[in-house]
C-alpha cells in the first residue's frame, strides 16, 4: 500500500490485471480522478470502494511518481454449481438459496460468503432434527479464472426423541397432553406412525398446542415457563422437557363493546357464544372475533378492525371480555380482475358473480360469488382475493385454475359372469369457453348403438334463462345388457328451458317427441300385461311402434360447494315426465335423487357423502277399456355404476317368467334375465379420503373412498298370488314376492375418482353383502364419464 508524505496531485490512474472488468468500470468504481489532489485517506477510500464493486479478489497499489496503479486480481467467475448428498433438501431449494447470496453461475465468486452459507445449511439440518450434517464446499479453479463449486452434503441421521416430559402439570395428565402433540416419544415397531423425528419447528407449534388446550379451558394464566433439548452425545437421540405453569381456572365476568357498532348493537352482541358465568375460552374469542368481521363484511365494510382487550382480575379469577370494534370506511368494488381463465371467456366468469363493480362489498356476495364459479365445474380452484386502492375502494381479484371439462364418456366393467362390457362417447361442459354444453355422443357396445346431439346454453337470457335442443337415436338390444330379450329403436327431439328462482333453486321444463319401434318380443309373463292391453298395436311381423309427446318438469336445489369433486352442501333433484293425454301410451314417472356432503375435516380432504334415488312410474287413462301401465322399455334397472356397485349393470330385480303346461297343470320357469320394475330406491354411504402418499399438487383432481350402496327394483303390477300358485319348473329359487320391496341387495367397496384431462375415471372394487341366489356380481368395474 502506497503511503505519502504529502498530498500528490495525480497525473494518471492505471490498472494492471483487468480480464473480464473493463478499465472503464473499473475507473468508474474510484471516488478519484486525474488531476486529484489525494492523501492517504483518500487513497484507502478507493482501494475500499474498488473492493465493494465485488470485482475484485485482491489489489495493491502502487505509485510511480504522480502515476497510481492499481494491481488488481479479478474474482473467479463461477462456471458450475454441483451438488451431492442432498437428499433432505431439494436441487431447487438450494440453488434458490445460493442465488440469494450471490452464489450463481456466471457471477463473480466472493469466498467470504461460502463459509457463511455453509453454517446456514448445517442450522437448517439442525432445526429439522439432523444435528450430525455437515456441508463443506470443495471450489477447483479451472482455465481462464473460472471455478467449479461443489457442495457436499452428509446429512446423516434425523435424531429421534427417546422421550417427553411435561414438568409442572396437575389438571391434566401427561397422556393427555402428550396424545395432542404431532411429536411423540420414539415407538416400537408396533407403532408404525409414530412420528418421532425431532424437529424444531414442529415442537414449536406442539408447544402451541398445549397453550391452546389449557387456554380453551379456563387457564388464562397459563405459561410455558422453558423448554429444554438434551442431546445425546451421539447425536442420535433428544430429550425434551417442557415446564409449564397451569395456573387458575377463570370465568367470564363480562362481555362488553368498545367502538362504534353502526346501530347494530343487539345483532353484534348475538353473535356472542359466551356469557357471564361461562368458563373463559380463547377459541369463543377468537370465533366471535371473526363473527363480528364477517357481520361488517357483509355490510360492505371489508376492513374493520376488531380486538379483544381481556381485562383480568386475579382476586375473583374472572375476565371482562371487551371488543374494541372500528368498522372503518364501507368498502366499493372498482374493478374486478380475472386470471388463469386461458379456455373460458371472462363473460362466463362474469354472469356468475354476484359482487358486482361499483356495489359496495359484500363478504356474502364474495363467498356466493366464488360457490358459483365451483359449481360450473369448470375449474380446480377459484380464489377470490381483495385488493385495497384507497380507504374506501378496493379491487377484487379473480384467479382460477382450469380443469377439463370435456369427458370422453367410456367404460370398461369385468363382471364375474357377465364378463368384459365396453362403452364410449365424448361430450364438452364448456364449448370453446362458452359455457355453452355440446355433445356429440356416439355410443357402441354390445347391447347399445346411439347417436345422441345435444346443445344447451345456461344463458338464453341474461337473467339466467337456460335453453337447449337435443336430437336423438338409439338401438336398444336388451338381450344383451342382462335384461330379457327385445330390441327397441328410438329416436325423437327434445327442446329444454330452465329457470332461476334463486341463487340455489331452479325450476326446468322441456318438451319431447319420440317414436319407439320394439321387435324381437319374447313373450314372457311380464310382458303379457302390456301386450294385453295394446295388442292392437302389433304388426304382422310382430313388432310394434309408438309416438308419444311429453312434457317433463325438474326442481332441482343445489347449494354444493362445487360441480365435480364436492366436499360440502346437498343437491336434490326432483324429476316428473309425463306423456300428454292422446300419445299411443300414457304413463307418467317421478324421480327423486339426494345427495349431501359433509366436512369431516375443515378443508374438506375427509368428508361423508349420502345419497339416495326414489322411482316410480305408472300408466293412467285407458285404452281399448283397459288400464294403462307403464311401458317394459320405460322400467327403473338397478346394478352397476352409480346404483349398487358390486352387482353387474341392470341384473337387480324381477325377473323373466315364462308359463307352460305340464301333465294338464300351468307351470313357470324363470330366466337369469331382469325384467326391471316400475319402482326403486338405492342408498349409498361413503366416507371420501385424499390418496395415500399422493404428492399434493394432485390432490384436488384425485380422491379415494369407502362405501356401503344398498337398493332394490320392484313390481307393484306383478300378479304375486296367481304366479305362487303354480308349479315352479326351473330356477325356483329366484322366484320371490316381486310386487313389493324386500329383496334388498347390499354391497361395500373402495373406489378411486381421478378428474383427468380426458375426464373423469373412476375405478371402483366392491363385493356384496347381501345377495340372492342368480344375482350377477362385479367386482372390478372402471369407468371414464360423469362423476357424482
Amino acid at each position: 500500500m502506497v503511503s505519502l508524505a504529502e498530498k500528490i496531485t495525480i497525473s494518471d490512474l492505471q490498472f494492471e490485471g483487468l480480464q473480464r472488468v473493463t478499465l472503464g468500470a473499473a475507473l468508474l468504481s474510484l471516488p478519484i480522478r486525474e488531476g486529484d489532489l489525494v492523501d492517504d485517506y483518500q487513497l484507502a477510500q478507493a482501494v475500499k470502494k474498488l473492493y465493494a464493486s465485488s470485482h475484485f479478489e485482491s489489489i495493491e497499489l502502487e505509485r510511480a511518481g504522480d502515476v497510481l496503479i492499481f494491481k488488481v486480481k479479478e474474482r473467479p467467475t463461477i462456471s458450475n454449481i454441483g451438488l451431492s448428498g442432498n437428499d433432505k433438501l431439494s436441487e431447487e431449494q438450494i440453488l434458490d438459496s445460493l442465488g440469494s447470496s450471490a452464489i450463481q453461475v456466471g457471477e463473480p465468486l466472493d469466498r467470504t460468503t461460502l463459509s457463511g452459507i455453509e453454517k446456514s445449511l448445517e442450522d437448517f439440518y439442525h432445526s429439522v432434527g439432523k444435528y450430525s450434517a455437515q456441508v463443506e464446499t470443495v471450489v477447483t479453479p479451472l482455465p481462464r479464472n473460472r471455478v467449479s463449486i461443489q457442495f457436499v452434503f452428509r446429512e446423516g441421521l434425523t435424531a429421534k426423541i427417546e422421550q417427553i416430559n411435561v414438568v409442572g402439570n396437575t389438571v391434566y395428565s401427561d397422556q393427555t397432553l402428550l396424545k395432542r402433540l404431532t411429536l411423540s416419544d420414539s415407538g416400537g415397531w408396533w407403532d408404525f406412525f409414530a412420528d418421532d423425528n425431532y424437529q424444531k419447528q414442529k415442537l414449536a407449534g406442539d408447544l402451541e398446542v398445549i397453550k391452546s388446550y389449557y387456554l380453551d379451558r379456563g387457564y388464562i394464566r397459563f405459561n410455558i415457563d422453558d423448554t429444554q433439548v438434551a442431546l445425546t452425545p451421539n447425536k442420535k437421540g433428544v430429550y425434551v422437557t417442557v415446564n409449564v405453569n397451569e395456573g387458575d381456572i377463570y370465568k367470564i365476568g363480562g362481555v362488553q363493546f368498545i367502538g362504534d357498532l353502526l346501530g347494530n348493537d343487539e345483532a353484534i352482541e348475538s353473535l356472542v357464544p359466551f356469557a357471564e358465568g361461562d368458563v373463559y375460552a380463547a377459541s369463543q374469542v377468537a370465533f366471535t372475533e371473526q363473527s363480528i368481521r364477517k357481520y361488517f363484511g357483509r355490510l360492505g365494510y371489508a376492513y374493520p378492525q376488531i380486538v379483544t382487550y381481556p381485562e383480568v382480575d386475579d382476586e375473583t379469577n374472572t375476565v371482562i371480555v371487551s371488543f374494541s370494534v372500528e368498522p372503518g370506511q364501507r368498502g366499493y368494488v372498482r374493478n374486478i380482475n380475472i386470471s388463469g381463465n386461458t379456455t373460458t371467456a371472462d363473460v362466463v366468469l362474469r354472469r356468475e358473480m354476484r359482487q358486482m363493480e361499483g356495489g359496495w362489498l359484500s363478504s356474502e356476495s364474495i363467498e356466493l360469488s366464488k360457490n358459483r364459479l365451483n359449481r360450473l365445474g369448470f375449474f380446480s380452484q377459484v380464489d377470490i382475493n381483495t385488493e385495497r386502492v384507497s380507504d374506501d375502494l378496493v379491487d377484487l381479484n379473480v384467479n382460477v385454475e382450469e380443469q377439463a371439462s370435456g369427458s370422453f364418456n367410456a367404460g370398461v366393467g369385468y363382471g364375474t359372469e357377465s364378463g368384459l362390457s365396453l362403452s364410449g362417447g365424448i361430450s364438452q361442459d364448456n364449448f370453446l369457453g362458452t359455457g355453452d354444453k355440446l355433445g356429440f355422443e356416439v355410443k357402441f357396445n354390445d347391447y347399445n348403438r346411439s347417436v345422441n346431439v345435444n346443445y344447451t346454453t345456461p344463458y338464453l337470457t341474461k337473467d339466467g334463462v337456460s335453453g337447449g335442443v337435443r336430437v336423438f337415436y338409439d338401438l336398444f338390444e336388451a338381450g344383451e345388457a342382462n335384461i330379457v330379450d327385445y330390441t327397441n329403436t328410438t329416436y325423437g327431439v327434445r327442446f329444454n328451458m330452465g329457470f332461476p328462482v334463486n341463487e340455489i333453486n331452479r325450476l326446468g321444463f322441456s318438451l319431447g317427441w319420440e317414436n319407439n319401434t320394439i321387435s324381437q318380443l319374447k313373450a314372457y309373463e311380464q310382458l303379457s300385461l302390456f301386450w294385453d292391453i295394446y295388442s292392437s298395436q302389433l304388426e304382422g311381423d310382430s313388432s310394434a311402434s309408438f309416438q308419444d309427446f311429453d312434457i317433463t318438469a325438474k326442481w332441482t336445489r343445489n347449494n354444493q360447494d362445487k360441480g365435480r369433486m364436492a366436499t360440502q352442501g346437498m343437491k336434490h333433484d326432483l324429476w316428473a315426465k309425463m306423456t300428454i293425454p292422446g300419445s299411443d301410451l300414457q304413463y307418467f314417472k317421478v324421480n327423486f335423487d339426494i345427495s349431501n356432503y359433509q366436512r369431516i375435516t375443515d378443508d374438506g380432504e375427509w368428508t361423508t357423502l349420502l345419497r339416495g334415488t326414489l322411482g316410480y312410474g305408472n300408466g293412467y287413462g285407458k285404452f281399448e277399456g283397459n288400464d294403462q301401465i307403464l311401458p317394459f322399455f320405460e322400467n327403473y334397472y338397478a346394478g352397476g355404476y352409480r346404483t349398487i356397485r358390486g352387482f353387474s349393470s341392470n341384473t337387480v330385480g324381477p325377473r323373466a317368467m315364462y308359463k307352460g303346461e305340464s301333465a294338464g297343470n300351468s307351470t313357470m320357469l324363470l330366466t337369469d334375465n331382469a325384467v326391471g320394475g316400475n319402482a326403486k330406491y338405492t342408498v349409498s354411504a361413503e366416507v371420501i379420503f385424499p390418496v395415500p402418499f399422493l404428492d399434493e399438487a394432485y390432490t384436488r383432481q384425485v380422491r379415494s373412498s369407502l362405501f356401503i350402496d344398498a337398493g332394490e327394483v320392484w313390481d307393484t303390477e306383478f300378479d304375486h298370488d296367481y304366479y305362487s300358485q303354480l308349479t315352479c319348473s326351473y330356477n325356483c329359487e329366484y322366484f320371490g314376492d316381486f310386487s313389493k320391496p324386500g329383496r334388498i341387495r347390499v354391497s361395500m367397496g373402495t373406489q378411486l375418482t381421478w378428474v383427468s384431462p380426458m375426464g373423469p375415471l373412476v375405478f371402483t372394487l366392491a363385493w356384496p353383502l347381501k345377495e340372492y341366489e342368480g344375482d350377477r356380481t362385479e367386482v372390478f368395474s372402471f369407468n371414464i364419464g360423469d362423476t357424482f
